[in-house]
């Protein structure tokens, strides 16, 4: 037994009857834990741990149910995602879009002016049966008055003719730097915004429809917590945002902090929010907060994701890599230099090996006179980094937190780049056979899913949401290893890794019981996973199933139109297919993957790029609409 010492009858909560993957450094497995004062106190089989339970504890039986870690969520846009929860209708794990339309009828229906139907990220159209996603004509008929705004991952939005004159865009509107507004002939838009490759274009139009009230703020984000409690998520470290300002938008989670409303524990990064002044940014923020400022619930974590926006490489593979400009590094060098000097950790973007070139080249310089001495410091994305520049970061005692972003967008990258150079987008195991920190996440609420355990299906099985393959057997992590990156990885990019991450006594009680067994199940039931008992610092925050009467009462949402009231979170579903219609599946999926990755003279191919064509994609029903094309032809 794994013990603070010898037994004494101290624990409040007891869960017995299980399979507790601990994560200690043995990977080894108990049957039961002890919990007293918010923190884990023995670790072992049921008799054993058992004497550590005061007479009035609770005692839980898990049924032999599999325990895991609460799962910590290293790059999570969890502050910014709270508060909108309640004003978006989520496509995440949606099936068809049959289905997504449906909701989308629905939410139209239940939505009362002036507000918007925000569909806003974490989905594409590769998750659907058709392979396709909804175009401008279906939207209009479906909401001819009530403004909708779809976002398609960070390249691309849909504007029905609504939301068009919501947000004043006319013949006369320029495009913005980084970004088209499609017309027709005549000059008027069509309703496609078009990242190419700067998303500003989409953030701002989506920061141009009605906020929530105060209150209603508090409650989306206590829902969003409540989701990703549901989902194994007890932690979270937030990668700050655009319209995202400190302290301003900060005001809410502190709030619901004060209030010991948290059921996340979340560590935040502070994102630059002014162009050409961010070293006025940081230089402010160095003198009014310090990282670690906070507690165990809520805390400054340093500096990032954004430092300089000259250094932005955005991460839409529908569009070319875009040269970063050459004042860049002087513009990074000046942050970086302050914050080494002040001691503040920090986060940078980067999604290609050119920009991590530059950066490093930065970072070596400030390292020579301003050394960095341990401070912590780690990159996030880094999807087509070079061996080289793994063993840089090692150097300098770097880190790198990665997301499934690959999920979403594999198909895209193979149509551009190929798919022996999408075989290596990201090179975890090579980053983890270099000894760099490696820590998983989403990078969630637009750009992917929040749901963890598609991200943990794509480091295990290789595959995208649409099933596309993606990485040979030796490049995956075997499901122990995946699972560390989403706990004991994770600590320590908020330099918790002696308090969290682990079943071991003296780190926190937050863990999550699962719906199935995640080490034996099917590859494909992975992503389908939730938690039926969530527990954050020894309180029951979320149950589910047998466990019903543990947990607290759902929370009332609000507004009562709200897309959450009516749909919750992400899609809750299990695919129920015989194997003869499983067989089926798998070749039209990989037909689909093989159109997908061969280009085509008319639509270039990839769906993606069929949308942003001048070819008539829009008419699913004609040859050349949004599932015909020569691909399939010839």
């Amino acid at each position: 037994m794994s013990a603070l010492d010898q037994p004494r009858r101290i624990a409040d909560l007891v869960i017995y009857n299980g399979k507790i993957a601990t994560q200690d450094e043995r990977r080894s497995f108990s049957t039961a834990l002890a919990v007293a004062d918010g923190k884990i106190v023995a670790s072992g089989n049921d008799r054993d741990v058992m004497q550590w339970a005061r007479d009035d504890a609770r005692r839980i039986d898990l049924n032999g149910r599999t325990v895991i870690p609460g799962l910590n969520d290293s790059h999570l846009h969890v502050i910014r995602g709270g508060l909108n929860f309640n004003m978006e209708l989520r496509w995440d794990g949606v099936p068809s879009l049959r289905d997504a339309l449906q909701m989308l009828r629905e939410q139209v229906a239940r939505t009362p002016a002036p507000q918007w139907v925000r569909v806003v990220g974490g989905w594409n159209e590769f998750q659907f049966e058709e392979k396709r996603g909804p175009t401008l004509e279906e939207i209009n008929a479906i909401a001819p008055d009530t403004p909708v705004f779809i976002l398609h991952l960070y390249d691309s939005a849909l504007l029905n003719a609504a939301a068009l004159r919501a947000a004043g865009y006319d013949r006369d509107t320029p495009n913005p730097p980084g970004g088209e507004i499609q017309r027709d002939k005549r000059g008027n838009p069509t309703g496609m915004l078009i990242a190419r490759p700067n998303a500003g274009l989409l953030y701002a139009t989506l920061a141009k429809g009605p906020r929530l009230a105060l209150e209603d703020q508090k409650n989306s984000s206590r829902q969003f917590m409540r989701e990703l409690n549901r989902l194994g998520v007890t932690s979270a470290i937030d990668a700050g945002g655009g319209y995202q300002a400190y302290p301003d938008d900060y005001e809410v989670i502190m709030d619901l902090a004060k209030n010991d409303q948290l059921t996340v524990r979340i560590a935040y990064n502070l994102f630059t929010q002014n162009a050409k002044r961010e070293i006025e940014d940081f230089a402010k923020w160095v003198k009014t907060t310090r990282p670690g400022d906070g507690d165990d619930f809520l805390k400054v974590n340093g500096a990032g994701e954004m430092l300089v926006f000259s250094a932005a490489d955005f991460e839409d593979f529908l569009e070319p890599r875009p040269d970063l400009p050459d004042g860049m590094e002087q513009e990074l060098e000046d942050v970086v230099r302050l914050l080494v000097q002040n001691r503040w950790p920090w986060r940078l973007h980067a999604t290609y090996d050119e920009s991590v070139d530059r950066f490093l080249n930065v970072f070596e310089r400030v390292n020579k006179d301003t050394p960095f001495n341990g401070l912590r410091w780690f990159f996030d994305h880094c999807e087509t980094i070079s061996q080289l520049n793994i063993e840089r970061i090692a150097a300098l005692g770097g880190g790198i937190a990665v997301q499934h972003r690959m999920a979403f967008q594999g198909e895209y990258f193979i149509s551009r780049y190929g798919a022996e150079a999408a075989a290596r987008t990201p090179p975890v195991r090579q980053m983890l056979e270099a000894g760099l920190p490696v820590g998983a996440g989403t990078d969630a609420t637009r750009v992917a899913s929040y749901n963890p355990f598609v991200s943990l299906y794509w480091l295990v099985s290789g595959r995208t949401v649409g099933g596309t393959p993606m990485y040979a057997q030796r490049d995956r992590l075997e499901r122990m290893e995946a699972l560390r990156r989403y706990t004991v990885g994770s600590a320590w990019f908020s330099s918790d890794e002696t308090k969290k991450g682990a079943l071991v006594p003296g780190q926190y009680a937050d863990f999550a019981v699962l719906s199935d067994d995640f080490f034996t199940i099917d590859e494909e039931a992975i992503k389908h996973l939730n938690s039926v008992l969530t527990v954050v610092n020894g309180r029951v925050v979320y149950a589910d199933a047998e466990f019903t009467s543990y947990g607290p009462p759902a929370l009332p949402v609000s507004p009562s139109w709200s897309p959450v009231a009516e749909f919750g979170g992400y899609a809750r579903y299990k695919p129920v297919v015989s194997n003869a219609a499983n067989a089926a599946n798998a070749t039209l999926a990989q037909s689909c993957s093989d159109a997908c990755v061969n280009l085509c003279g008319v639509h270039k191919h990839a769906h993606g790029w069929a949308w942003r064509s001048d070819a008539p994609a829009s008419d699913a029903n004609a040859f050349w609409g949004a599932l015909g094309c020569s691909c399939f032809a010839f």
